[in-house]
């Protein structure tokens, strides 16, 4: 009797799913054993002892802290792109990408929302330190250390000056993959960060064909659109830029007083120059009135957004491929699809009663609806606090770095006519 309750309950809630064309992916290639068969060779590199994960650890704390040297302590734009090819060199290459702080991201939030996972403690230190650093240093993490953003970073040619809107719009993305890619992980559909990563591949000198048009897609669109990646997609970027906000202290464009030249504007290719502003032209009491209408409507922005979302936790639910598979066979047993699929196949030669899979594919739309609430909730309240930083506007007097934009690359230090100055002046003295 309960298993034809959840068979029912089942068809209800999937049936509007699978009205549609249903389709499966096969996600490993059909074996043939009456054939000299030969598996697939592993896309993922090999675990090492624990003794080398320290060891990476140690490597990213020292690859940090040469990064805020050469950043802050020496303004050498030339230490940071050497930098930057030693870190795509071992962290890229010979480690495969997986000394990832980005991906870590997932492991982090399964260890805090999921069930019985248990996070390394080398990955906690791997996910925490670039965010240590950049509370103390800004960014010096996509700088120079991080293989993705350093392979991008090589390859900037002419790169050309986005609209404000459309990198503010574009600059949303990276908010949505991070909520999306921690509810995918908690769960249970997996690292969809990590599926994504569209550098890996050549780190790994191995990958699917579609992500390895993107991957080579990026690049090339990386020589006019500096970092298309780490500004438009990257979900670890958006902690970073959080809390570089308060770093306390920070990579600055000259090292005495700025003269507006403009020179720092021209030579950064991410947009994160903030120019002088004009006198402003409203007075306090309109500034006042506007900001206190959006604190008003925050909580709106928060119960809207968690509303929004929590419509899409079906489509989002198929992540997981549980809910594809009890799809898939619901499908087949109303006849709502033509043949059959391998994975269907084993599921039934499994023995396995279909009720079980119904009942694992609710559960997991149940995570999906109640995680999504929070997603959506989360997304409402960025969109909110964004609208009030706008809402505020202040007078700027000179050229200033937007701290939570800022990549710490030393682009600027080149450009700044006080920077040479200083550089031939200490060259004369010494």
């Amino acid at each position: 009797m309960r298993g034809s309750v959840i068979v029912l309950a089942a068809a209800g809630i999937l049936l509007p799913a699978v009205a549609g064309p249903v389709t499966a992916v096969e996600r490993f290639p059909r074996p043939d054993f009456e054939t000299a068969y030969e598996m697939p060779a592993t896309q993922a590199p090999l675990p090492r002892g624990a003794a080398w994960d320290w060891i990476d650890v140690v490597l990213m704390v020292v690859a940090l802290a040469v990064a805020s040297y050469f950043g802050l302590r020496r303004r050498s734009r030339l230490g940071l792109l050497l930098l930057s090819v030693a870190c795509v060199l071992y962290f890229g290459f010979w480690r495969h990408g997986c000394v990832c702080p980005v991906g870590a991201v997932q492991n982090v939030a399964m260890g805090l929302f999921g069930q019985g996972y248990a996070v390394p403690l080398t990955v906690i230190f791997l996910f925490l330190l670039p965010l240590l650093f950049a509370l103390l240093f800004g960014r010096v993490f996509c700088a120079a250390v991080c293989p993705l953003g350093a392979v991008q970073d090589l390859v900037v040619w002419k790169p050309i000056r986005l609209p404000v809107w459309l990198t503010g719009v574009l600059g949303s993305i990276p908010v949505v993959f991070l909520g999306l890619g921690v509810l995918a992980a908690t769960a249970g559909a997996g690292f969809l960060i990590c599926r994504l990563d569209p550098f890996v591949g050549f780190f790994r000198l191995g990958a699917s064909m579609p992500m390895m048009v993107f991957g080579v897609a990026l690049l090339a669109l990386g020589v006019v659109v500096a970092r298309p990646y780490c500004r438009f997609l990257c979900p670890y970027g958006v902690l970073l830029g959080w809390l570089s906000r308060l770093a306390k202290w920070h990579v600055t464009i000259t090292p005495t007083e700025c003269i507006n030249c403009r020179l720092c504007e021209d030579a950064c290719p991410f947009g994160a120059i903030r120019v002088p502003t004009p006198q402003a032209t409203e007075t306090r009491r309109v500034g006042v009135r506007r900001l206190t209408l959006l604190l008003g409507l925050l909580p709106v922005f928060v119960v809207g957004g968690g509303w929004v979302v929590s419509r899409m936790y079906i489509p989002m639910s198929r992540l997981h491929p549980v809910v594809l598979q009890a799809e898939r066979v619901l499908g087949e047993d109303l006849g709502l699809v033509e043949g059959t699929t391998l994975e269907s196949d084993v599921f039934r030669r499994s023995g396995v009663p279909e009720s079980d899979l119904y009942a694992e594919a609710l559960a997991v739309r149940r995570r999906f609806r109640n995680g999504s609430w929070i997603f959506g909730s989360f997304l409402g309240l960025v969109i909110g606090v964004r609208l009030i930083e706008f809402s505020v506007r202040r007078k700027r007097e000179f050229h200033t770095i937007d701290r939570e934009s800022c990549l710490s690359c030393g682009r600027c230090f080149l450009a700044c006519p006080k920077e040479r100055e200083l550089r031939e002046g200490m060259k004369a003295a010494g």
